[in-house]
Parts: structure tokens; C-alpha cells; sequence
């Protein structure tokens, strides 16, 4: 049984096109691509009853993508926000200790 070749959606859209722009026959890009021309058809007819689907994206689909994309930003800021106040709560506990033994030394006189 010989393996399928699998075609990208872009490789199918770009020879789609080409079909349509009609500069070169079915059969000549068929024996170019070395695809079956029924194959190409197929590929046509797909793309051309989904068409409308590239214009369907509503308002709403829009609003929340950019509320989405919004979110990600605030996201994006809050993790650095928690990142640096990490970093400046490790560094006053490290100082805490340290004026901790400091203190500790020199009221024991240790200095």
C-alpha cells in the first residue's frame, strides 16, 4: 500500500489560486506539481464553498480577540510586577537577617 501524501492548507491554497488566476491549465500544474488533476478539482471546489467562511468572522469575534489580546497584556505586566516585588521581598528578608545577626553581635559583643 503506498503512503498518502499530505499538502498543507497554505501549499493547497497557493496552488488553488494559481488555478484560479488561470494563467496555466489544470493539466499542466497537475503535471507540475505532480498532483492528480481530480485532486486539483477537489481542492477547487473545497475552497470555493468555504470561501465566504474568510468573511464570516463576526464583531463580536473581533471585540474578543482584542479583549483577549488585552488581557494578555495586563497578564504579561501583573507577572512582572510579581516578579520584581519577589526579587525586593528576597532582598529584605536577606537584610532583615543580617541586621538580625548584626544586632545580635553587638549586643553580645562580638564585634
Amino acid at each position: 500500500m503506498a503512503n498518502r501524501k499530505e499538502y498543507t492548507p497554505e501549499y493547497k491554497a497557493k496552488i488553488v489560486l494559481e488555478l484560479m488566476r488561470e494563467e496555466r491549465t489544470i493539466s499542466e500544474i497537475a503535471s507540475r506539481e505532480q498532483i492528480n488533476v481530480k485532486q486539483l478539482y477537489n481542492w477547487r471546489n473545497e475552497f470555493v464553498a468555504n470561501a465566504y467562511q474568510i468573511f464570516a468572522g463576526s464583531r463580536s469575534d473581533k471585540e474578543a480577540a482584542k479583549k483577549r489580546q488585552e488581557f494578555e497584556e495586563h497578564e504579561q505586566e501583573l507577572m512582572a510586577k510579581i516578579g520584581q516585588l519577589t526579587l525586593e521581598n528576597e532582598w529584605l528578608k536577606k537584610k532583615s537577617v543580617e541586621i538580625s545577626v548584626s544586632r545580635r553581635e553587638a549586643k553580645h559583643g562580638r564585634r
